[in-house]
């Protein structure tokens, strides 16, 4: 009879895995990266590799929906804190998720592929609905701006956050950009989207 191999090193070796790949999906992106690469990363065999994740996709999933998690994970904090103003707590989501996509190039896709597939599934994943709605955040919204729905804001944010991502190769081709200059934008858009926010919470 085989001999069970320790927890420990299940774990261990899991971890190694997806540290590796977690690396080498930021530094290549999903489509060029070969579960080889990913293998020689972490110092393992491809067999090996194989048999803890049984493909790249799968592997990337994991990975993908682990960085979501922590950062719905680390924003909840943010957005339910009482004395942090509005305008603050509009300036740190962006920031975060500006961080998250520069160093997760593929994510956004990742993202929009997981909720054409399974819109249920994955918000129950992320628990975004119920961070959103049991937060401090949305009722600072709904006093500020009574006479608008909460979630326009939320739209609003996601959509000047997340499309300059998606649309990056449209984008940086139109206005002839380097991807050091494209980044450059993004780096200043940090600050003019709570801005742009900002100027929507005082219309009335």
């Amino acid at each position: 009879m085989a001999k069970k191999k320790p927890v420990e090193a299940d774990v261990s070796t899991e971890e190694k895995i997806k540290e590796a790949a977690r690396k080498v999906f930021t530094q290549k992106g999903f489509a060029a990266t070969r579960t080889r690469d990913i293998a020689e990363e972490a110092g393992l065999n491809l067999a090996l590799l194989n048999y803890y994740f049984r493909s790249k996709q799968a592997l990337f999933e994991i990975v993908m929906m682990e960085k979501l998690q922590q950062l719905f994970g680390n924003l909840y904090p943010i957005l339910d804190e009482e004395i942090t103003t509005l305008e603050r707590k509009v300036e740190m989501v962006v920031h975060a998720y500006i961080e998250l996509l520069s160093a997760n190039p593929d994510l956004p896709l990742f993202v929009l592929s997981e909720i054409r597939a399974d819109p249920e599934r994955f918000g129950q994943r992320i628990q975004a609905g119920k961070i959103l709605r049991d937060s401090y955040f949305i009722k600072q919204l709904r006093e500020r701006r009574p006479d608008m729905h909460p979630i326009q804001f939320v739209m609003s944010i996601m959509g000047m956050t997340l499309f300059p991502f998606i649309g990056r190769p449209v984008l940086q081709a139109i206005g002839s950009l380097s991807a050091k200059e494209y980044q450059a934008l993004m780096e200043e858009r940090k600050t003019l989207i709570p801005k742009w926010i900002g100027a929507i919470l005082k219309v009335k």
